[in-house]
């Protein structure tokens, strides 16, 4: 495919550079980047894995029934309401 392109003056210089450092004309220099940057674009991006960190809550050992209540009057004292 031929067509005309307006390359930035930043991206030119670094066209330039790349060509200097490979000795590619800029026609396989451009195509070449061009793929790698369309290939790195549709590539599937691998997310982090998600990792949680835990902690003690330092929760008395006699509370063991799981019951939120239970564990605020064993704080709080029957009363706490």
């Amino acid at each position: 495919m031929r067509t005309t392109l307006t390359i930035d003056d930043d991206v030119a210089s670094l066209l330039e550079k790349e060509m200097r450092r490979t000795g590619q004309p800029l026609k396989t220099t451009v195509n070449q980047l061009l793929r790698s940057g369309l290939q790195q674009a549709t590539a599937p991006v691998k997310p982090k894995p998600f990792k949680i960190k835990t902690r003690r809550l330092g929760l008395p050992k006699e509370w063991t029934s799981g019951s939120v209540s239970e564990l605020i009057e064993m704080l709080e004292g029957p009363g706490y309401r």
